[in-house]
């Protein structure tokens, strides 16, 4: 074996046929015997580069609608014979198979056919799999095959040719890898459409694949190293488009991720805030401008360098509004042309665009990992409506507390818990995240309302008159009382305790209405 591996046959066939053609014809160029199938043959012959079927190399025709044509000794024991071992090349030569040296293949477009809703029978038929036997093939034997699976490495595998007359082994070694990785997320996909096909949810055995987008400068703290991967199109900050700003941190994209999770799950004009990875306002208003107002109000300290989402598109009053404090992102489904050149001025500020909001219902999983494993879950898709509640107290709720207490619970869904919010008018204007005690939660987020009254010159607490959601039940009543101190007039909680009762009777004592949502929404 020798570092640098000579090219004098190739194999091509290829799906994406990006890059093709002048890849194709600079391997010509330099005398190197061209393989093909299919429509890559028919498009290289168009093209004037010349190529042989590989139907006329091996001696055997495609077969089976096409699903045989590179599965066969004169083709892999070209990919698979060791140059280093006379018994091999002797086999080799007895057979009359010939050396093939590279390799570029890409698979048949199965992730993008379930993307487009193909039909059960159309997504078998693009399951591809002489090109995952090739691509695995030629990566095993790397010691003298270049395998591309992608039309990005295209460029790299010419400069060596030209610069070397062949490829190296570092460069073999790297595309082997990735070789595999490739096939292993081809049938990580398929897999996955299979267990789904089944309803089954958690499989034996689940695997997950990722494609990487960005290494990021480092993660969570700077001594740790990180990496964004997407792993599909669901709208958000996988699919977002960077119109302005420096690089996302780790950081910035959890929080903008749980910004963006949370705003869409508002029908109205809605804006929220998040400062380390929870909420520190929500709003719902006529228009955005209106809804950042409102969301500022509930905690402008924390708001400060946070990270804020919309539901509509970013218009140029809005813009102005959340570019007049500091904030790291503002991510959004879309934004106007003003309001681009609003916040063009604020050169560190990133402006994400998504094309789209996520459907909080969609299936999915989330993922967690631990020492030796992960925690895999279906994505909390719960929603709670008014037909869904039942009032257990002696006063019902108003239609003005009705509408707080299912905007609060919907927020709290996106509150670590311990969780306790207090809202008015389709507005928080309390926020109590992430506290051991569900006590101590009631009253950081009295607490926090109270400091942020002051600092608008309120009198009267922002709590007085609101309404209260906990994203559990209370397990005494005193965080129920709490919450009444506070000033809220109605609470909604999923209920469940042994303690209910006790909760209630509080409840009725103090002449506030309380509603039951059967639906628990803990968020570690």
């Amino acid at each position: 074996m020798t570092d640098i591996a000579p090219v004098r046959r190739a194999l091509i066939s290829v799906s994406d046929k990006t890059g093709l053609i002048p890849f194709a014809r600079a391997l010509a160029a330099q005398g190197v015997e061209i393989l093909s199938t299919g429509g890559s043959a028919k498009a290289l012959r168009e093209a004037g580069i010349p190529v042989k079927e590989v139907s006329d190399h091996s001696g055997f025709p495609e077969i089976l609608d096409g699903r045989v044509k590179t599965l066969v000794p004169q083709i892999h024991g070209g990919i698979l014979g060791r140059r280093d071992l006379p018994e091999h090349l002797a086999q080799m030569e007895t057979h009359a198979i010939a050396p093939i040296d590279l390799v570029a293949v890409n698979l048949y477009p199965f992730e993008a056919t379930l993307a487009a809703g193909a039909d059960f029978d159309t997504s078998v038929e693009n399951i591809d799999i002489g090109g995952p036997a090739l691509i695995r093939a030629a990566a095993k034997n790397h010691d003298f095959v270049a395998v591309l699976t992608e039309p990005a490495e295209y460029d790299t595998v010419l400069a060596e040719l030209a610069a070397h007359g062949g490829t190296t082994l570092a460069t073999r070694r790297r595309l082997a890898g990735a070789a595999y990785a490739r096939t292993a997320a081809y049938d990580s996909a398929i897999a996955g459409w299979f267990a789904g096909q089944r309803n089954e949810t958690f499989p034996p055995r689940l695997t997950l694949a990722g494609q990487l987008r960005q290494t990021l400068r480092y993660g969570e703290n700077p001594h740790q190293q990180a990496a964004f991967y997407v792993t599909g199109s669901r709208p958000g900050v996988a699919t977002a488009t960077q119109a302005q700003g420096k690089e996302l941190s780790y950081n910035n994209l959890n929080d903008t991720d749980a910004a963006f999770e949370c705003v869409a799950e508002f029908a109205e004009p809605t804006v929220v805030i998040v400062k380390h990875a929870n909420p520190c306002g929500v709003a719902s208003g006529p228009d955005l401008a209106t809804a950042w107002d409102a969301a500022l109000r509930c905690d402008p300290v924390s708001a400060f360098g946070g990270i804020v989402a919309v539901n509509r598109t970013l218009d140029e009053a809005a813009a102005q509004r959340i570019a007049a404090i500091f904030t790291e992102v503002i991510v959004a489904p879309d934004a106007t042309e003003a309001a681009k050149a609003a916040l063009a001025r604020k050169k560190n500020l990133r402006l994400l665009l998504t094309g789209g909001l996520p459907d909080p219902a969609a299936p999915g999983l989330t993922i967690r990992t631990l020492a030796g494993g992960f925690l895999a879950q279906n994505r909390d898709a719960g929603r709670v409506t008014r037909e869904g509640l039942k009032v257990v107290t002696q006063r019902a709720p108003t239609e003005a507390e009705l509408n707080d207490l299912l905007f609060a619970f919907r927020v709290c869904k996106h509150v670590k818990s311990n969780a306790i919010i207090y809202a008015h008018a389709n507005a928080t204007v309390g926020i109590g995240a992430g506290q051991m005690s569900r006590v101590d939660s009631a009253r950081i987020a009295a607490w926090k309302a109270a400091e942020a009254a002051r600092a608008a010159g309120i009198a009267t607490p922002l709590t007085q008159g609101s309404v209260a959601a906990s994203d559990a039940f209370f397990p005494f009543a005193d965080g129920l009382e709490a919450i009444i101190a506070a000033g809220a007039t109605a609470v909604i909680q999923p209920g469940g305790s042994i303690r209910d009762d006790e909760v209630i009777a509080a409840a009725d004592k103090a002449g506030i209405a309380m509603v039951l949502t059967g639906m628990r929404h803990f968020r570690h």
